[in-house]
């Protein structure tokens, strides 16, 4: 079957989660999703939520080009449903593939736009995932108003310590219910993250915000998780997303200390870098 275009975007983790004071960062890390842009259609197990169609609803409604019949191929390694932004993933990497074929010239902010407009139609995403969105696009961190146009919507933005190692554990599917009023009455952990991003400490606010929606998800074992992961050398923890998967941030001397520590607690972890790194870690997925 002919490939009509090709695009990729890169999963991330949360640094403030937008729901709980209308403000969200994520800062992206190195997992991808590639889509392919098919002649003819196909199923795609991998896309749960109907992104892919969303997405091509979306484009066609900005009365962008694009032939009467296509279809989507998807490779990731990105995990599904766990608050690795795999959605954002998805949707940003269909767009620039679409983009790539049609030789539409979007930017960035464009894609950014269409791949919120497609995740809220898809209903995959409560806030519009527009921190996710941005951080599944280019490296860094920024914090972003989601109730603005992508080239509006950056509020504050920096870069990360590039030597840093990130370790995800994947406690599979999620089971909480995603309450709004739980978020809201977390308020005052997030205010505590956001702080942290404005005194540039990035790494102060991913804990305080796993704190923060451990506290609004009633999971009290990310909590305890967290909390064995810093006192053995971890210098950020917590929830990412809406969980559950953990993000876990270290230096490379305490990666197999703290692997070690998490599947001694069933936990399965994927180590890996953010993205932009200069240096891939050896053997990360």
């Amino acid at each position: 079957m002919r490939i009509l275009g090709r695009g990729s975007a890169n999963g991330a983790i949360s640094i403030l989660h937008a729901l709980g004071i209308g403000k969200g960062c994520s800062i992206g890390i190195q997992l991808s999703t590639e889509v392919l842009l098919l002649e003819n259609r196909v199923l795609v197990e991998e896309d749960r939520n109907g992104i892919l169609d969303a997405v091509e609803s979306c484009w066609r409604s900005e009365g962008l080009p694009l032939p009467n019949e296509v279809g989507w191929k998807v490779e990731s390694n990105i995990p599904i449903g766990q608050g690795l932004k795999s959605s954002s993933a998805l949707a940003c990497a269909a767009i620039r593939a679409a983009n790539s074929y049609c030789w539409t010239g979007l930017s960035d902010f464009d894609i950014a736009d269409i791949a919120v407009k497609s995740q809220r139609l898809s209903k995959c995403t409560i806030t519009g995932s527009m921190d996710d969105t941005m951080a599944s696009l280019s490296p860094g961190w920024k914090l972003v108003d989601p109730t603005l146009a992508a080239s509006e919507s950056v509020i504050f933005q920096g870069e990360i310590d590039q030597s840093l190692v990130v370790i995800l554990g994947l406690r599979g599917s999620r089971k909480a219910e995603i309450s709004k009023n739980s978020f809201y009455n977390q308020e005052r952990l997030f205010q505590r993250s956001l702080a942290s991003l404005m005194n540039g400490s990035p790494m102060d606010a991913l804990s305080s915000n796993g704190m923060a929606v451990a506290a609004a998800t009633d999971d009290f074992e990310a909590l305890r998780i967290s909390n064995i992961c810093i006192a053995s050398g971890a210098i950020a923890a917590g929830i990412s997303g809406s969980g559950p998967a953990m993000a876990i941030v270290c230096y490379e001397s305490d990666l197999d200390t703290l692997e070690e520590l998490l599947n001694g607690m069933g936990i399965e972890t994927i180590s890996t870098r953010f993205e932009n790194s200069e240096v891939e870690l050896e053997g990360a997925s």
